[in-house]
């Protein structure tokens, strides 16, 4: 048995938790930074701008957790799996099935946005330049999102055999190079013009196409645990069903989580733009909280699934139980900063006083509830490693109820930008209770001993 494999199955939880978070936080926190470096640099193009590509952040959020944490949950966990069972064939196998499946949905998502994108955005608010600026950006990104899907589907393979390491390098070299690229063709310099929010969204491709390329020549190396073979290996229904099973249910978890802040960003248009651009900020940081809770959710999926795999199945709830609580700690201590210094990350990105009067209202009624966001997500991660979704999915959908029939109520019943908000505040801390109630409760193995209690 390969060394990383054997110490997810034998090492102290929390010694090894930790050490495939950290370098998987950086990771993610780099990644989720991406939009930040772009939405800094276009602020000073003004409202109009961060308005725009406010109203695109939800559906590339979208796919890129589904392409990220939801698939690629998926292609972890089976990779996992696959090396805790001893199947080591299969492990190999599953990154060729992987590719196949990512293909497909960047399909998906290209058409689609390429032709409705339009009418989406324009649902959501988005009017004028606004509207102008939205599509600039969404066109230039989703033409390339072949590219997104790549990178995530091969950093996922990596995940799933406990080596967080690789896409933490990954992710940082790329950021340095973002940071000097975004500004160089949003603003020109020397003989580049200027593309304005273009520029962004051909900057944040040129990030994913190297670390494509650099992942692809890690794997390929015979440096990984898994050893990848493209041509000789013959594409199975089993091995597409055991990613899907998880990545499919996974993917419409995500969807529920970027259609509510989408459809809620449609509320808050009522209130203009201004309101949007405050909103959307708040929820970029919201948003941070999903990298945060899968520096943990990825490494319980390695954790959680390799365990399974071999049978282990008190030491994989203990590992989820350590994992939840310690990303509840970590993204509620972000929540509150946000409430006690809500200018502190506002004031980065606007300088409107109504934009920062929107977000400021919105991080003091939400951000006391992010905990419970964090707890849901790790312990979401951790169900796609035991390979059962059901809770989380019901988790999900219940969430989207709340905030979107919740906030449309309130804002009849009130008109207050504030009360749209403290939906948001209920149908958080509803997500996190429902998957630790069902995690608590026994899910993940069904019988007479399955319940857990943290």
């Amino acid at each position: 048995m390969d060394p990383r494999t054997r110490s997810l199955l034998e090492a102290p939880i929390l010694t090894t938790l930790l050490r495939l978070a950290a370098p998987n936080i950086v990771t993610t926190v780099v990644q989720g930074s991406i939009g930040l470096i772009d939405i800094y640099f276009m602020a000073k193009l003004g409202t109009d701008a961060v308005a725009g590509v406010s109203l695109v952040f939800p559906g590339l959020m979208l796919m890129q957790m589904m392409s990220g944490g939801a698939m690629g949950g998926g292609i972890s966990s089976a990779v996992a799996r696959a090396l805790g069972a001893g199947r080591r064939d299969d492990a190999d196998a599953i990154l060729p099935h992987a590719l196949v499946i990512g293909a497909l949905f960047a399909s998906f998502f290209c058409v689609t946005m390429l032709a409705f994108g339009p009418w989406y955005y324009a649902l959501l608010g988005g009017r004028g330049a606004v509207l102008d600026n939205a599509l600039i950006y969404s066109n230039i990104l989703f033409a390339g999102v072949f590219l997104i899907w790549s990178f995530n589907v091969l950093a996922n393979v990596l995940r799933g055999t406990g080596n967080t390491f690789i896409t933490a390098v990954v992710a940082s070299a790329g950021a340095a190079l973002l940071i000097p690229l975004s500004p160089c063709l949003i603003f020109g310099i020397g003989p580049v013009p200027a593309l304005g929010v273009a520029g962004g969204a051909i900057a944040m491709l040129c990030y994913y196409g190297l670390g494509t390329a650099i992942y692809a020549a890690y794997l390929w190396s015979g440096r990984s645990v898994v050893r990848p073979r493209l041509r000789s290996t013959r594409l199975r229904w089993p091995l597409f069903h055991e990613i899907l099973r998880i990545g499919a249910v996974a993917s419409v978890i995500s969807l529920t989580t970027n259609l509510t802040i989408a459809l809620v960003t449609g509320l808050v248009g009522a209130f203009g733009a201004a309101a949007i651009a405050g909103y959307g900020i708040g929820t970029r940081l919201e948003y941070m909280l999903i990298p945060l809770a899968y520096g943990f959710g990825g490494a319980l999926v390695a954790i959680v699934g390799t365990n399974v795999g071999a049978g282990n199945r008190e030491r994989a709830l203990r590992a989820a139980w350590i994992g939840g609580w310690v990303s509840f700690a970590m993204t509620g201590a972000v929540g509150l900063a946000a409430v006690i210094f809500p200018a502190g990350w506002l004031s980065l990105f606007a300088s409107d006083p109504a934009v920062i009067e929107a977000g400021t209202a919105y991080f003091r009624i939400v951000g006391p509830f992010y905990g419970f966001f964090g707890l849901g997500m790790a312990l979401y991660f951790a169900s796609q490693g035991a390979g059962t979704l059901r809770w989380p999915l019901i988790a999900g959908l219940l969430r989207m109820f709340v905030a979107l029939a919740g906030g449309w109520l309130l804002l009849r019943m009130t008109g207050s930008l504030t009360a749209v908000f403290a939906a948001q505040s209920a149908a958080l801390a509803l997500f996190g209770i429902v998957i630790a109630v069902s995690v608590a409760r026994g899910v993940w193995f069904p019988g007479k001993d399955a319940r857990q209690r943290p």
